[in-house]
């Protein structure tokens, strides 16, 4: 049997074993779709958002990426942020890292790996915004598990940037924002960072302002 097959093999028995325990179950994940929680991961695969909560379908909206990154340009990113936010009107957003992760390894080397270069980049920005702290750690794990959670929290700060979550901070005073890391020796997460709804960023430069008419 060639690989791909038996992920299909498998689908089929899943999809049986649930109808078995639950006749329903489809029917219901068919008509609604209300998860409180919009995720925001590293696309790693040994990091699979829905095991690691032990979560069903439908209690996560899932968006991945390499090293778990929130980019002001990255119109994938902001759309399932929108969607998430203004329809689905999620309550909390996770960006969740995990130690260890190869692109935040690859953005602290000199290489030049293609395409990537630029995805690092925002990396390399993260590393550069902390240098002090993370160059006074002498253990390279260490230093790289400290950026790690760095740029989580980096990327939770970059969700409240936006236009997006502030409305809905206006609006709702919803969601709650989340930086967390899993670890992969363990499979424990661990949170490292968090906001409230209307937190005041880093910079009020950052800030939006509406006035009653506009949006």
């Amino acid at each position: 049997m060639k690989a791909y097959e038996r992920l299909l093999l498998e689908n089929k028995a899943w999809a049986k074993e649930k109808v078995f325990e639950d006749p329903e179950y489809f029917e219901r994940l068919v008509n609604v779709q209300t998860p409180e929680f919009l995720w925001i991961g590293c696309s790693d695969s040994r990091v699979p958002p829905n095991e690691i909560t032990q979560t069903h379908p439908g209690e996560i909206f899932i968006h991945r990426n390499i090293a778990n990154m929130v980019v002001h340009t990255d119109l994938n990113m902001l759309s399932v942020l929108q969607y998430a936010v203004e329809v689905l009107k999620v309550k909390h957003i996770i960006v969740c890292g995990h130690y260890n992760c190869g692109g935040v390894k690859a953005a602290m080397t000199h290489s030049s790996l293609g395409l990537i270069n630029k995805w690092l980049r925002n990396i390399k920005d993260v590393y550069r915004f902390n240098q002090q702290e993370l160059d006074q750690i002498e253990n390279y794990d260490d230093r790289i598990n400290r950026l790690i959670e760095l740029n989580v929290k980096e990327q939770v700060l970059n969700i409240a940037k936006t236009s997006i979550v502030q409305q809905a901070w206006k609006n709702r005073h919803a969601p709650h924002l989340h930086g967390w890391v899993y670890d992969l020796h363990d499979g424990l997460i661990k949170p490292v960072f968090e906001m409230a709804a209307g937190s005041a960023l880093d910079h009020p430069i950052y800030e939006f302002q509406w006035d009653d008419q506009a949006h």
